[in-house]
C-alpha cells in the first residue's frame, strides 16, 4: 500500500508539473505503465485528481491533466489571464478566447473528427476569425460600442472591426499586442504555446498530443456549447433594444 501510494504521488507530481506521462517518454514510461497496471495506483491518482477538481485526459498512450471548471488554484481566472496577456477589457479577453476556439475548430468539429491539417498559419486564423465575427455582427447593424455589454459577442466583433490587420507591412515586426488582428492572434498563439497546447514555429501552430487529448475530451464532455451560445446570439441579434 505504501509503495502504491508513493508511485501514485510520483505520477501526480509529474502530471501537475506539466510533464507528458507517456509510454513513449523515457522519463515517464514506467509511471505510465504503473498507472494502468496497478489498480491501487490508478484509483489513488484518479481519486486525488477528482478531489482537487483536475481532469485527466488520455491520448496516444499518454495522459495529461487540466484544471476543472472553476478551479482557481490550478487554473486561471479571467483577471489572471488579463494580467498575463496585458489586456484591460473583458471584450479583449473574449476575443482571445474566440481566437482559441476557432483555432481548435481548424482541427476538430466533434470528438471523432479526423485531423486533416498538420498545422494552421496565423494568417489563416486571422481570416477565419474575421469571417466568423462578421457573420455574428451582420445580424444587426444598429448597435454601437456604447450600448452593448462589454462581454457580448457583438462587443468582440466591434473590437475586431476597429483594429487594423497589422501594425507593420513587415510581418516579422508585428508582435503580440492589442493593436491589430495579427497582434491578437499572436497573443492567443503565444498563450497556447506556453501552455503546451501548440508548438509555434514561424507563424505556424502545430498541435501537440496535449491539444488532441483536451480537444477530443472537450467535445465529448461539452458538446457544442459555444455553438449554442453563438446561435443564441444570432436569434436575439434582431430584437429591438428598449
Amino acid at each position: 500500500m505504501e509503495k502504491s501510494l508513493e508511485k501514485a504521488l510520483d505520477i501526480y507530481s509529474a502530471l501537475i508539473s506539466g510533464k507528458k506521462v507517456s509510454a513513449d517518454d523515457k522519463e515517464t514510461a514506467e509511471l505510465y505503465s504503473t498507472f494502468y497496471s496497478d489498480s491501487e495506483v490508478y484509483d489513488t491518482v484518479t481519486g486525488l485528481l477528482q478531489r482537487l477538481n483536475l481532469k485527466l485526459y488520455e491520448y496516444g498512450d499518454s495522459i495529461f491533466i487540466t484544471a476543472g471548471t472553476g478551479n482557481k488554484v490550478f487554473g486561471y481566472t479571467n483577471d489572471d489571464l488579463k494580467r498575463m496577456l496585458g489586456l484591460r477589457l473583458n471584450r479583449e479577453l473574449y476575443l482571445v478566447y474566440f481566437i482559441i476556439y476557432e483555432t481548435l475548430l481548424q482541427f476538430y468539429k466533434t470528438s471523432d473528427s479526423y485531423q486533416i491539417k498538420d498545422y494552421v498559419r496565423v494568417d489563416e486564423l486571422i481570416e477565419v476569425v474575421g469571417k466568423e465575427l462578421k457573420r455574428v455582427s451582420s445580424f444587426d447593424e444598429s448597435y454601437s460600442q456604447d450600448d452593448i455589454d462589454d462581454s457580448s459577442m457583438k462587443s468582440v466583433a466591434l473590437l475586431w472591426d476597429s483594429l487594423p490587420p497589422m501594425i507593420s507591412e513587415d510581418k516579422d515586426r508585428n508582435k503580440a499586442s492589442r493593436g491589430s488582428h495579427m497582434g491578437f492572434v499572436k497573443l492567443a498563439s503565444n498563450l497556447l504555446n506556453s501552455e503546451g497546447i501548440f508548438t509555434v514555429v514561424d507563424d505556424r501552430l502545430y498541435p501537440t498530443d496535449r491539444f488532441h487529448a483536451i480537444a477530443q475530451n472537450y467535445f465529448e464532455e461539452n458538446g457544442s456549447a459555444i455553438y449554442k451560445y453563438l446561435s443564441d446570439e444570432e436569434e436575439t441579434a434582431g430584437v429591438d433594444k428598449e
